[in-house]
C-alpha cells in the first residue's frame, strides 16, 4: 500500500556480511558555518524495492554498473571519515564499493584537481555544508545524496539552479523513527525517566503509592503528518487500541481505513480531542512554529506533546510557559532547536519533559539502510536512470 512498484532497472547492492558494529552516534551541535537556511516545502517521488537480506530485512536497489577500478569510480565528497562528525567506518566501506571518497580536507587542499572528480556529495547529519560557494567550485557535481528525510538544511532552489539533483532516504527511516515516537509516548505517560531516578536514588527508602502515570492503551492519539512515519506510528498505536486522529494536508483515505484512523481537516479539532499529540511533519515555512501558545492552549491540560519531526516546529518559549503553568501535562522531544540546547535553557530545568538527543534513526540497521538508499539514489542520477527518492524545490 505504501510501497512503490519494484524498480526493475536497478540491481541489489551487496551488503556487508553480518551486522556491523557502529560507533556511538554522537549529538551534533549547531555549527555556525551551517547558518540558518530558508526552509522550503518539498515533494517526493520514490520507487523502492524490498526483500530479504538487508539490515532490517530490506534490500535497496541501485542501477547496474560495470566493475570499475577505484580510479574510475565517481568522486564522492564527504565531510570526513570517522571522528566526532565524520562518516562511520562501516558506512565508509559501503560507500567505497561505488565511489572514490574525497574528504572535505582533501578537497580544500587540492581544489583544482579534486573539483573535477567530484560528481556527488553524501550529506550525513547535515554535513558537509552545501552552500553557493561550494556549488560554484564543483563544475561536475550532479547529485547530493542526503542521508535522512529532512532537507531543511539544504537550499533546494539554489541547488536546483546549478542543475544538481537532491535525494533523501524516506524509506530507511520510517520504522526506527516511529519506534522512537512510541517510546517517548510510553516513557512520558508512565514517567519512566523520573521513576528510574527514584528507583536508583540513594535517598529512596520507599516507593510512594500515589506516584502515578497515565494510560496509553485506549487513549486518543493525534498524529500531525500522516506520511510514511506517521502511518507507521498509527500502525503501532492500533496495537494499543488507541483512538487515532490525524491531520494532514490531504486526507489519506486508504491509510486511515487500514489503521482505523479519523481525519481532522482542522488541526484545532485534533488538538482539542487528543490525549497525546505527535508531530511527524517536515520543517517548512508553513510548519515553522506550527505549535505555539494558541495551539498549546487548545490541548487538554492532561495531554502530552511529542515531537519527532524538527525542533523548530514548536515555539519553545511557548512550550516552556505551557509546561511551567500546567497548560499541558508533559512533553517528550527527540528534537529541539538548536541541538543540543544551551545548558542553561529553561526546558532542561523542567521535570515534566523528556528530551532525547535526536536518536530517531540511531540504530545499527537504520544507519546502514539510509546509506544504502542514498547510494541507490546517487547511482541512479549518475547513470541517467529514474531516481528512487528525489526531492524537488517547491
Amino acid at each position: 500500500m505504501l510501497r512503490s512498484k519494484a524498480f526493475n532497472l536497478l540491481k541489489c547492492i551487496q551488503l556487508m556480511s553480518g551486522q556491523p558494529k557502529l560507533a556511538y552516534k554522537g549529538i551534533h551541535p549547531v555549527i555556525a558555518s551551517h547558518g540558518h537556511r530558508s526552509h522550503r516545502s518539498v515533494a517526493y517521488k520514490q520507487r523502492y524495492k524490498t526483500g530479504a537480506g538487508s539490515a532490517g530485512g530490506r534490500t535497496l536497489s541501485a542501477p547496474q554498473t560495470k566493475a570499475m577500478s577505484e580510479q574510475e569510480l565517481p568522486g564522492l565528497l564527504i565531510l570526513d571519515i570517522g571522528g566526532t562528525y565524520g562518516v562511520q567506518e562501516n558506512i565508509v566501506a559501503l560507500l567505497k564499493k561505488h565511489f572514490c571518497l574525497i574528504t572535505m580536507k582533501e578537497f580544500l587542499e587540492n581544489k583544482k584537481e579534486m573539483s573535477k572528480k567530484i560528481q556527488s556529495i553524501f550529506v550525513s547529519e547535515c554535513r558537509p555544508t552545501v552552500d553557493q560557494e561550494l556549488l560554484e567550485s564543483l563544475p561536475n557535481l550532479k547529485v547530493i545524496g542526503n542521508s535522512g528525510v529532512g532537507v531543511d538544511h539544504l537550499n533546494l532552489k539554489i541547488i536546483s539552479n546549478f542543475g544538481v539533483k537532491v535525494t533523501n532516504t524516506p524509506h530507511a527511516v520510517a520504522d526506527s523513527t516511529a519506534d522512537i515516537g512510541m517510546a517517548l509516548m510510553l516513557a512520558s505517560a508512565r514517567r519512566l525517566v523520573e521513576g528510574s531516578q527514584i528507583a536508583i536514588s540513594p535517598h529512596t527508602k520507599y516507593f510512594a503509592v500515589d506516584w502515578l502515570g497515565v494510560e496509553v492503551t485506549r487513549a486518543t492519539l493525534g498524529i500531525i503528518g500522516m506520511g510514511r512515519i506517521g502511518y507507521k506510528v498509527a500502525q503501532r498505536a492500533r496495537a494499543f487500541e488507541m483512538k487515532i486522529l490525524y491531520h494532514n494536508r490531504k486526507q489519506r483515505e486508504e491509510e486511515e481505513q487500514a489503521v482505523g484512523a479519523h481525519y481532522c481537516e482542522k488541526m484545532e479539532d485534533l488538538l482539542q480531542q487528543s490525549d497525546f499529540v505527535m508531530l511527524v511533519v517536515n520543517l517548512t515555512p508553513e510548519t515553522h512554529k506550527m505549535i505555539g501558545k494558541k495551539e498549546l492552549g487548545l490541548m487538554k491540560p492532561t495531554a502530552t506533546l511529542i515531537n519527532i519531526g524538527r525542533g523548530a516546529l514548536i515555539d519553545q518559549d511557548a512550550l516552556v510557559e505551557a509546561l511551567q503553568n500546567n497548560v499541558i501535562r508533559a512533553a517528550a522531544l527527540d528534537v529541539t532547536y538548536p541541538e543540543p540546547l544551551p545548558r542553561d535553557h529553561p526546558l532542561l530545568k523542567l521535570n515534566n519533559i523528556i528530551i532525547t538527543p535526536h536518536i530517531g534513526t540511531a540504530t545499527v540497521q537504520a544507519i546502514q539502510m539510509m546509506a544504502e538508499e542514498a547510494i541507490a539514489n546517487m547511482l541512479a542520477v549518475l547513470n541517467g536512470q529514474p531516481i528512487p527518492s528525489e526531492v524537488f524545490p517547491k
